[in-house]
């Protein structure tokens, strides 16, 4: 049996967390009807927990947090060197949102704050490459919720772009020697997490109309589980090869 250890580098905010599941579970639930035979582990950085050595691990994840790759908190720094070292024992990584980001800036790429602000509600977008975990299911373009102000603004080097929008040119990305790849928007948050995301922030960080237009764009749905399925295609293959 394979465990896949899923890095927790957030939370829900205060007002809703006691509402959903946190983000490891949240993950666990998108991925668990395709890895069946997998467990799952955590790490909680936000409690100071310590990073395990990444060549101990049969595959990580890492999830989404309100930091920012540039931040100062204790534990960047160290996850930094942990996403390297994974990478240079080719131990499978995942990464998602905040993941997507901080996988590419330890392998190259430029993160920061976006100057197109804010991007919410379901956002669709484009697919530029095909990778063999994307086989028999590639539409043209997918959607994903989405909640982020900081973006990826280069392609990492030996990286692959595998999907964009016009507000996200590098939304999913994969590194074929470093045996990762990763998704800004969010699979694991479901339609309703999402705007009860967005309302925490109303009025705030996020205009009233900024949400309202979030909240209606959930009328269509959101393609989390083949995501999902891309991702545990993703891991299986990538277990196989490290």
């Amino acid at each position: 049996m394979k465990t896949l250890t899923i890095i927790e580098t957030g939370r829900p905010p205060d007002a809703i967390e006691g509402n959903w599941p946190d983000y490891p579970a949240m993950f666990e639930d998108l991925l668990s009807p395709f890895l069946r035979d997998w467990s799952y582990a955590s790490v909680a950085l936000p409690d100071g927990e310590p990073l395990p050595d990444p060549s101990t691990l049969d595959a990580i994840l890492i999830t989404g947090s309100p930091a920012g790759v540039y931040d100062e908190t204790p534990w960047m720094a160290p996850l930094m060197d942990f996403i390297r070292w994974a990478a240079d024992a080719k131990v499978p990584q995942v990464g998602v949102c905040f993941g997507h980001q901080a996988i590419a800036h330890a392998l190259g790429a430029k993160v920061a704050k976006s100057d197109k602000g804010w991007g919410i509600g379901r956002h669709v977008y484009s697919i530029t490459s095909t990778p063999t975990w994307m086989a028999g299911d590639t539409p043209p373009e997918f959607s994903l919720g989405v909640s982020h102000q900081d973006q990826v603004l280069s392609l990492p080097p030996g990286a692959t772009l595998v999907a964009q929008n016009d507000f996200c040119e590098f939304a999913a990305l994969t590194y074929p020697a470093a045996n990762a790849m990763s998704f800004q928007g969010h699979p694991e948050y479901s339609p309703g997490f999402s705007c009860a995301l967005y309302n925490v922030r109303r009025g705030t960080k996020l205009s009233h109309d900024m949400v309202d237009a979030a909240e209606e764009s959930f009328v269509d749905p959101v393609e989390n589980d083949l995501v999902g399925k891309w991702i545990a295609r993703f891991l299986s293959e990538a277990v196989r090869q490290s």
